[in-house]
Order: structure tokens, then sequence, then C-alpha cells
């Protein structure tokens, strides 16, 4: 026995044609391809250069405080005020396993602005601070301080 399911007789067809919905979901995964590096910008901030500076992958549990040139102060790029940024990390590492602060100072910032957020971290409880780098491009040269 079979069974006629369409065609010259003019019967229905049960197939599924699934080309349209692969065309769709295509076109979505470009357009997320596309979006997903704008969504992740923050701060603009000139980072210095480092010999030693490694590669490390950004994730959204991850707390970053940014330091513009102009000495303004971001928190997850949402701008603060420099004297409540230890209240504001505290909050925002209230249910946080990883103590973990990464800091984003503008290469042509005062050494002074780096070191007051720092002070307030470490006010706020924070053991852990990264400095975040760029690679410095081309090669060799030692780490000291030459």
């Amino acid at each position: 026995m079979s069974m006629d399911l369409g065609g010259a007789k003019g019967g229905v067809k049960a197939d599924i044609n699934v080309t349209p919905l692969v065309d769709v979901m295509l076109v979505l995964l470009i357009i997320m391809m596309l979006v997903a590096p704008m969504l992740e910008q923050g701060v603009a901030v000139t980072l210095p250069n480092a010999v030693n500076s490694e590669e490390k992958p950004q994730s959204q549990e991850q707390t970053i405080v940014a330091i513009s040139s102009n000495r303004l102060v971001y928190l997850n790029a949402k701008q603060v005020q420099e004297g409540e940024l230890a209240t504001k990390v505290n909050e925002a590492l209230e249910g946080k396993t990883a103590r973990t602060v990464l800091i984003r100072a503008d290469e042509d910032v005062e050494y002074g602005a780096v070191m007051a957020a720092m002070d307030q971290l470490r006010q706020a409880g924070v053991e852990d601070v990264g400095l975040v780098t760029r690679p410095r491009s081309g090669g060799g040269g030692s780490a000291g301080g030459q």
C-alpha cells in the first residue's frame, strides 16, 4: 500500500520545506555576529602598552573600573563619582564569589588618579586588582624600568 501525498492530482503535500527556515536562521546568525562586538564597547580609553601583557577573554562577570583621560571614573561602563566608588563596587560585588576588579586606565591619566581608585577599592575590601594593558607591538625589550 502506498499513499499519494500530492503532486499532479492536487492533494495536500505533507513535506515540511525547511529551506526558508534555514535562510532565516542564517540571516539571524550573521546579524548576531555583526552586532555582538559592538555591544562590548564600554568606556573608550587608550590603554598603555606593556611587554608582558597577555590576552584574556572578557566576560560579563568581570567588574571593570575605567578611568578616562579627564579623570572620570566608570564602574562597568556607568559613571560614578570618585568618592562613591567604594560603595558602588561593594554593591556590584555583592553576590559574586570572586572579588576581583580590573582597572582600565587611560595612558594619559595621572598616576594619582589610578592610585586614588585603587585606594577606594582597598576600602571596599577588594584584594585582587588587575591593571589592563595592551600588548606592545613589535619585538623584544625587557620588562624592567628602561
